[in-house]
């Protein structure tokens, strides 16, 4: 009874709906949208001598961009399957409206979609009728066996009736109804992977030609890591104005000042100590205001970089609360923006381990092969990190693409937390 319960759960459970509901849409409305995209071009392309020629083309390519969006929507709330966007097409006015249309490939990406869709949406009905119209008729055999049973007229006058076959065989008594049964039920378990597997080149189709293409990818990726680079820049640059106006200007300001007073007191001949007691803290001013530009110019490019980075990563690993094991394999030394890179960080994951893992130790793992840099940073800490939601591990993954690098973070709870970074050397 329980394999009962569970055959039924998986093959009418709320997924294998969905996907049967879908698959009897989408051949639907593939249909239609193919017979009306396709007369579209053809009158379109008849009439393409007149300016109605044209926009009939346009307009038809307009409504396949639409029923794209339908597409997606459907095979997001009833599959599950994510499809970007594509970006719209643009232009100013109802001329330039036309031209974008006709000239931009998403809207043709839709045409070509609309066009092909039926061929593939076929599959998923077929799949309802072998797997579920027919395991249900199988199944329910004995209940419907009135149905099932078929007049014969035999060339003497004579009239039989003759049940359901199987290779030949009447399946009209108790012990062979167990035949169709045992089959109804086989296909009823395989239904919904029959139906997921023809679905698959549906899906495929789709995502090939409804979402962005290849080229429009890299645009996109191109704009938010230009972005992503301008919005660094501008925060470090308001971080070195701030870090240098309340801080080192400061320290100038006050250190100008007791020049000021060393020299009023030498003029009018006071005491020595005195003057003693203004030069020290006037001393200890500049002192504090060079530590504190070396502080700035330090988080702008550690001066250690200039060595090599396995020395600044053993250097920064020497400062760090936690045990680090520091393990280099640089064949060709990167470019000093992506040492950099690699620098910081490996500094803010080390810094995070430090601050909010409760690691006890941890490991760093840099190569640079076949043009590729690749760091590893690794602690025993408690795990659940996550990119995104705020944390420190967004603001890498913003630096790692400005030089169309990557970032991933494998952190189960419970730990351990391994962070993978990959940069290209050039």
């Amino acid at each position: 009874m329980n394999r009962l319960r569970s055959l039924a759960a998986a093959t009418f459970g709320r997924r294998a709906l969905a996907a049967l509901l879908y698959a009897v849409i989408a051949f639907p409305l593939a249909l239609v949208g193919f017979v009306l995209v396709l007369v579209g071009l053809v009158v379109g392309g008849a009439l393409s001598v007149t300016t109605l020629g044209l926009w009939l083309i346009a307009g038809t390519v307009r409504g396949a961009m639409a029923l794209g969006t339908v597409q997606r929507g459907l095979a997001r709330g009833l599959l599950g399957v994510e499809i970007e966007d594509p970006a719209p097409p643009g232009g100013a006015g109802v001329l330039g409206w036309r031209r974008a249309v006709l000239g931009e490939r998403v809207g043709w990406r839709a045409v070509a979609c609309a066009l092909a869709t039926p061929f593939t949406a076929v599959l998923g009905l077929a799949a309802i009728l072998v797997g579920y119209v027919y395991g249900v008729l199988f199944t329910l055999h004995p209940l419907l066996k009135h149905l099932n049973y078929r007049t014969l007229h035999h060339p003497d006058g004579s009239v039989s009736r003759v049940s359901l076959e199987f290779f030949g065989h009447q399946v009209d008594s108790w012990p062979r109804w167990l035949i169709p049964v045992a089959a109804g039920l086989l296909l009823l378990a395989v239904a919904p992977d029959l139906l997921r597997h023809a679905l698959t080149p549906h899906r495929l189709l789709l995502t090939a030609l409804l979402g962005p293409s290849a080229a429009d990818r890299r645009i996109r990726a191109l704009e938010e890591t230009r972005a992503h680079a301008v919005e660094d820049a501008a925060a470090t640059l308001r971080r070195i104005e701030r870090d240098l106006h309340d801080g080192t200007q400061a320290r100038l300001v006050g250190l100008a000042m007791h020049l000021t007073v060393i020299r009023e007191l030498v003029t009018v001949g006071a005491d020595g100590e005195r003057v003693l007691a203004v030069v020290d803290t006037a001393r200890g001013n500049a002192t504090q205001a060079i530590v504190d530009l070396r502080h700035l110019v330090k988080g702008i490019h550690p001066p250690v970089l200039d060595e090599g980075l396995p020395a600044a990563l053993a250097t920064l690993a020497a400062d760090c609360a936690l045990s680090v094991d520091v393990t280099t394999d640089i064949r060709a030394r990167p470019t000093p923006a992506v040492e950099s890179i690699a620098y910081f960080c490996a500094a803010e994951l080390l810094a995070n381990a430090t601050k909010h893992s409760g690691a006890d130790a941890a490991t760093v793992t840099v190569t640079a092969h076949d043009g590729l840099l690749r760091l590893r940073v690794a602690d025993d800490g408690g795990g659940a990190a996550v990119i995104g939601a705020g944390s420190g591990l967004t603001g890498l993954l913003a630096r790692v693409r400005t030089v169309d690098g990557t970032l991933t973070c494998d952190s189960p709870a419970g730990g351990p937390t391994v962070v993978t970074v990959e940069l290209p050397c050039a």
